[in-house]
């Protein structure tokens, strides 16, 4: 075990966290207003009484913005535990499906599943997660059938009372990050160095948000408003959920 420094921690995190900011900012960039129509309920916004455009565009774009930075942030965090993992136990990126580290520690060999947080998957995702652990541990045994393998599924925040779920390992929060650093601070450790330059990227991507809001509002009102500024609500339900003729094959 060789700790890692604080400083090893915060140049890392000030020179990957600019690419989650810049992915925001791309993710913004690509979007198109009728996708994200297509991919949100709009009997949900008639329901929840939305009657201006503005609100509209803001409400779903909001909400699909969410998700995908949840994701973006997610992927950062994950590299974040591996850079941290491969200082403290020399782990390493893994090659085996649904694996993302594996390390050697107390005699014996961690495989780890790496989740933003503890509610991250319905019951046929965590069954495949069961899956590729097993996949991963028949594998690493191969040549070594003694070896000792856990599997664990680590979470970057949150909590989990019952860590034993029998076939692998759940470790949330504090326990997570004290696992692959041996540092029960850790946790706490990582958060300053996550706000460099926040407030500088933050306003460039509140100037980007506020073009897309203006144009999707714009392309709202021209394609689902009358003549009167009304919401059409029929058109927005025919857009979103009206049969498509199949797809002819390819001869």
């Amino acid at each position: 075990m060789k700790p890692i420094t604080s400083q090893e921690i915060i140049d890392y995190v000030e020179a990957n966290i600019q690419k989650f900011h810049q992915k925001r900012i791309e993710s913004l960039q690509k979007l198109k207003f009728k996708n994200i129509i297509k991919r949100k309920n709009p009997y949900l916004f008639k329901a929840k009484n939305i009657n201006t455009a503005s609100e509209f565009v803001t409400t779903i774009l909001d909400a699909f913005l969410s998700s995908q930075e949840e994701g973006i942030f997610g992927g950062f965090l994950e590299g974040l535990a591996i850079f941290i993992c491969s200082h403290v136990y020399d782990g390493q990126k893994s090659s085996a499906e649904g694996i993302d580290l594996e390390f050697k520690k107390d005699n014996a060999r961690y495989i780890v599943s790496i989740k933003s947080g503890p509610n991250w998957g319905n019951s046929s995702q965590i069954k495949k997660m069961k899956d590729n652990f097993r996949k991963a541990k028949r594998i690493l045994r191969t040549n070594t059938s003694s070896m000792n393998v856990i599997a664990v599924n680590g979470c970057c925040y949150g909590k989990n009372r019952v860590p034993d779920k029998g076939d692998y390992l759940k470790l949330c929060g504090q326990e997570f990050w004290s696992f692959i650093s041996g540092n029960d601070n850790l946790y706490t450790d990582i958060i300053e160095p996550l706000g460099h330059k926040a407030k500088e990227k933050n306003n460039l991507f509140t100037q980007e948000y506020a073009r897309v809001i203006n144009q999707f509002t714009l392309e709202f009102i021209t394609t689902f408003c009358d003549s009167k500024g009304n919401i059409r609500w029929e058109e927005i339900v025919r857009f979103n959920a009206r049969k498509e003729p199949p797809l002819t094959p390819p001869s």
